[in-house]
């Protein structure tokens, strides 16, 4: 039996919590997708603690391959990218043009991406 899959036994509990981490940053990171959440942490002065900016800089870990591959909300990577540069916090705290800009940019995205099979799919 492998001990890392019995309840209690340390090495099962470093697994679990390893796991809850994961999903936890996942989660995370992927509301980021969120302009209006972006916009609020901003008025909450969130994104300007050191900590907080700091903590989005190790967050950048997900744009590598073998994590970015869990983001359902790719644009929440390229929100993470953008909230490196302190001028991006600071209009996203200025007022609610920036929210406005990004969820419209969204849409506009969503709205107009596809996927386009190659040409030789589309033979009979």
């Amino acid at each position: 039996m492998d001990p890392s899959t019995v309840p209690g036994t340390p090495l099962s509990d470093v697994k679990a919590a390893n796991r809850a981490r994961f999903e936890l940053e996942l989660e995370f990171v992927q509301s980021l997708a969120n302009p209006f959440y972006l916009h609020s942490l901003a008025q909450q002065n969130i994104l300007e603690q050191p900590e907080f900016i700091n903590y989005l800089k190790y967050l950048l870990y997900w744009k590598e391959k073998d994590y970015a591959r869990f983001i359902h909300y790719p644009t929440a990577l390229h929100h993470l990218e953008l909230l490196q540069h302190a001028n991006f916090r600071a209009e996203l705290k200025k007022d609610e043009n920036m929210r406005d800009i990004l969820n419209q940019k969204q849409y506009d995205h969503w709205r107009t991406w596809s996927v386009r099979l190659p040409s030789s799919c589309m033979t009979d």
